[in-house]
Order: structure tokens, then C-alpha cells, then sequence
């Protein structure tokens, strides 16, 4: 995959015009980025690669209304609004607890960055990253949300209100709420959060 904007705009304008091969190198460029921010709104692997796999399809489907600019942002938005609308059919449909979904057990989702870990970091590591997407698990569908786009994801506050058609005081506050409860969900777990992953600081601080 060419590394810069004039290439990627290439391989868009290609597959816009129906090209598969160029749209699958820009399916191998974003797919971790799809896939992660889809692991983190839905919460197991299967329901991320199902997203992901739909998102993309939608994406392929929708590059005629693609008008330029950022186009992970763009690419992200469809996973969003597909991971969304997944959540709400849930809500039509008996509800599966995330601990007892088919090797959730097993499941720590991608990897934390950093050296190669001992084996004790490792155990460490698992069960730091399963009381993250607990915590995060935990959150209404809302305001994990705009936590996954803003402290996962990097969004400004202005791109999630873009993203989810919302007010920008309505992101900040359910921003500021979700980190409040993720905060307190992770006090249990304290010894196992290294800084890099504490949620510290100010919630209200501008991006």
C-alpha cells in the first residue's frame, strides 16, 4: 500500500471505478484500524470481524459518495454507524453476556503495545486489557462510544459530533460521564494499570 495521500487518492479513484484489486489494498491498509475501533464498540472478536467485514462492504459499495478529505475518517464512520446499528438490533433480540459468548473467556482482543513481555506481563497484560473492554463493555451504547472514537481512536471532539450527527456539549458530556465510570469500574483493578493506561487528567480538556 503507497504511503502517500496522492497514492491512496489513486487507488479511491480507481476503485471507484470498479477496480476490486485497488480497493483491497486499501481494505489491507485499514483493516487493523476497522477492525480495532469495531472490537472496541461491539466488545468480542466475532461481532469486530463481522462489522468490519460489513463495513467494508458498505464502503465499497458507497465510494461514489466519498467527496475527499480524510479517508480512515470517512472509512471509520461507516464503522461506527455499522457497529451501532448492530447494537441496536441487539436491543430487539434476547441479550448474550459478553462472559458467556463462545471463548470470550479466551479472548483479550489486539494486543497492548510495548517490548516483548515475560510471561507475567503477559498474564498481566490479558487481564489488564479484559478489565479495559469490561469497564468500556459496561458503558451505554452512547457514551462508549464517544470514549472509543476519542481515547482510542483519537478523534477530536469536533469529528465524533460530525461523526454521530451530535452537538458538540453532548459529546463533551458524555465524554466527561464515560470516563468517570470507566475511572471508577478500574479502581478494582488498580495494581494492574501502568500510567500509560490510567485514565487521568481533566475530562473536559479540549482536543
Amino acid at each position: 500500500m503507497p504511503d502517500t495521500s496522492d497514492n491512496e487518492q489513486t487507488l479511491i479513484q480507481t476503485a471507484i471505478r470498479g477496480n476490486l484489486e485497488a480497493f483491497n489494498s486499501l481494505v489491507l491498509h485499514y483493516q487493523d484500524s476497522v477492525y480495532t475501533l469495531a472490537y472496541r464498540i461491539m466488545g468480542d472478536s466475532h461481532s469486530a470481524a463481522d462489522v468490519s467485514q460489513e463495513a467494508f462492504i458498505l464502503a465499497y459499495r458507497r465510494l461514489d459518495s466519498y467527496r475527499g478529505g480524510n479517508f480512515r475518517s470517512w472509512l471509520l464512520r461507516i464503522t461506527t454507524n455499522t457497529a451501532y446499528d448492530e447494537l441496536r438490533r441487539r436491543k430487539r433480540r434476547p441479550a448474550t453476556a459478553f462472559d458467556d459468548l463462545p471463548g470470550a473467556e479466551m479472548d483479550d482482543g489486539p494486543p497492548l503495545p510495548g517490548d516483548t513481555p515475560t510471561p507475567e506481563q503477559v498474564v498481566q497484560q490479558g487481564e489488564l486489557q479484559s478489565a479495559i473492554q469490561n469497564c468500556i463493555n459496561a458503558l451505554g451504547d452512547d457514551q462508549r462510544l464517544v470514549l472509543v472514537l476519542s481515547d482510542i481512536e483519537g478523534l477530536s471532539y469536533q469529528e465524533i459530533a460530525e461523526n454521530l450527527g451530535v452537538q458538540l456539549g453532548t459529546i463533551k458530556s458524555r465524554l466527561s460521564r464515560a470516563r468517570s465510570s470507566v475511572r471508577h469500574c478500574l479502581q478494582a483493578v488498580q495494581e494492574l494499570l501502568p500510567a500509560a493506561y490510567r485514565l487521568i487528567g481533566n475530562a473536559d480538556d479540549t482536543k
